[in-house]
């Protein structure tokens, strides 16, 4: 279906729903690292968001793939066709972050290493953009371009939470604007997907 005109309405109108997400969620953690008092609510964004999100994309992420499409389970996760295993990965990436968020964030597990699935997590994906096919597309060096400054920001995203989550000795100041710049990078991700066009 890549290239066609459903196909390229498909894909867009999915990069731009997470897109949404990424921007809804960006903005709630940019209020949790300037610590507005009356948004104690907004750290719960995150995980809500990309729960939301990793439900959406493991069902709608490719139109002919499992459990919608004409593909069968095994073929969609077991075939040849890579642009549909890493959208269904991820799926998966963002709904392991919402469960680990929400055990972290509703105070359930309070241990450091417990950020560590959404650093490695969100590295991971990142890294994997730089990667990602979309088949045989006519507009392929424009997606690639695009995904490849969507990596950049999420790589940057990545880094800016470990900075935030393990910098022994650091002082508020500096984990707050480890913090904001966590939070922005992940405005602009939202951004550039809302932008995203084949």
């Amino acid at each position: 279906m890549g290239g066609s005109a459903e196909g390229i309405a498909y894909s867009e109108f999915n990069h731009r729903f997470a897109g949404l997400s990424d921007l809804l969620f960006g903005l709630a953690e940019l209020a949790t690292a300037l610590q507005y008092p009356h948004l104690v609510w907004a750290r719960f964004v995150l995980p809500g968001a990309l729960g939301i999100t990793g439900v959406f994309l493991f069902v709608w992420s490719d139109h002919d793939a499992w459990p919608i499409g004409s593909l069968s389970f095994a073929e969609t996760f077991g075939g040849d066709d890579l642009e549909i295993i890493e959208h269904k990965l991820y799926s998966v990436l963002a709904l392991v972050i919402a469960a680990c968020e929400t055990l972290r964030r509703t105070g359930r597990v309070r241990h450091p290493i417990w950020a560590a699935p959404l650093v490695f997590l969100v590295l991971i994906g990142s890294l994997l953009l730089f990667v990602h096919s979309h088949g045989n597309h006519p507009a392929m060096a424009k997606i690639e371009l695009h995904h490849a400054l969507l990596g950049a920001v999420g790589v940057c995203a990545a880094l800016s939470k470990v900075l935030a989550s393990w910098m022994p000795g650091a002082s508020q100041r500096l984990v707050k604007w480890a913090e904001a710049a966590w939070a922005g990078s992940v405005i602009l991700f939202g951004l550039l997907l809302l932008i995203y066009s084949e």
